[in-house]
């Protein structure tokens, strides 16, 4: 589905800031203030004087390495910032992967971890964290050529798993989620400092224009949107709820779909959406009765590894935002 011109009614800096962010929040020291430039600077005091900033980074980085995406997909991965491809899973592989989501999102054990993010208003878990180790059939699938070799091919050379999750929108009670940037959420508070990641999601149920599937506008990744108000403390434990800060204004958002659109790829489970980590998303609730699932990898380069944030206070948990070298154990 492709809508055109849609109306829309709508901490602390910590590191680098770019000459273009006006003013850093105000217990920045003179010291943090002279760091290299920001090429991406958010979560600003003052409303910036341009709308969005040019994208830095090239988008696909690997088209001369071996893998499964056609030069034909990357080409529209380039132009768009996201790719669906169909049916990539299908019969008892599907079945096994559906089982082993149940079982993960049925264990009281995750309740009350703070991998487990509940629905804002119920016990229900909305979504759960790392995956990749709390569970051996999934750590598989985030190997697997048909998604870690996409995911090479998009960004280049190795790469390693920066977060993975399950998500699950229960039917009627499934709220959605508020249009952002997923880049500018991890260089802000998690100090990613390029666009070399991407996110692989498999839908492992039938997503339909009911129950509230991923839109996304499609050019939006070549645009960064600087966002404004500074990040709050432990400001994980409201935003994975409900985010608030670190979202485009309306303004901003409602230019950019009048210039772009917004699409939202459907399709049965077993489908998988590759998209850009600086492409701008968002989900209605869930309105029917039919959930909507899916697993979740951010695939992050090596070379391009979490530092400092850029616009907080002090990293996010280790959950959220994975090193290379980081062990399973933890979770276990």
């Amino acid at each position: 589905m492709t809508v055109k011109s849609t109306p829309l009614n709508a901490v602390t800096a910590h590191k680098q800031y770019s000459e273009m962010a006006d003013t850093p929040n105000a217990h920045v020291t003179p010291a943090q203030r002279t760091q290299v430039q920001d090429a991406y600077p958010s979560r600003l005091a003052t409303t910036p004087v341009n709308t969005w900033l040019p994208r830095q980074d090239a988008v696909i980085k690997g088209r001369q390495l071996s893998g499964p995406l056609s030069q034909a997909q990357l080409d529209e991965f380039e132009r768009k910032g996201f790719l669906f491809i169909p049916n990539l899973i299908e019969g008892a592989e599907l079945d096994e992967l559906r089982q082993e989501m149940k079982a993960l999102m049925s264990n009281d054990e995750y309740l009350n971890k703070d991998f487990s993010v509940t629905e804002p208003k119920s016990q229900e878990i909305r979504s759960l964290f790392a995956v990749h180790f709390l569970s051996e059939r999934l750590g598989k699938l985030a190997s697997d050529e048909r998604v870690a070799g996409a995911a090479r091919q998009i960004i280049g050379g190795d790469s390693y798993v920066h977060q993975s999750r399950i998500n699950y929108k229960p039917g009627f009670a499934g709220k959605g989620f508020n249009w952002h940037s997923d880049f500018e959420t991890w260089h802000a508070e998690d100090g990613m400092p390029a666009m070399h990641a991407v996110s692989a999601s498999l839908i492992l149920t039938d997503n339909h224009e009911f129950n509230g599937p991923l839109m996304l506008i499609p050019g939006s990744h070549k645009k960064f949107v600087p966002c404004l108000g500074e990040t709050p403390e432990d400001n994980h434990k409201s935003s994975l709820k409900e985010q608030e800060v670190g979202v485009p204004s309306p303004e901003a958002l409602a230019e950019l779909v009048a210039e772009h659109g917004i699409e939202a790829p459907k399709g049965k489970a077993g489908g998988l959406l590759l998209f850009d980590c600086n492409t701008l998303h968002a989900s209605n609730a869930n309105l029917s009765p039919d959930p909507r699932s899916n697993v979740f990898f951010v695939f992050n380069c090596h070379d391009n590894r979490c530092q400092a944030p850029y616009a907080a206070a002090q990293q996010r948990p280790d959950f959220l935002a994975h090193s290379p070298d980081q062990a399973a154990q933890q979770y276990r």
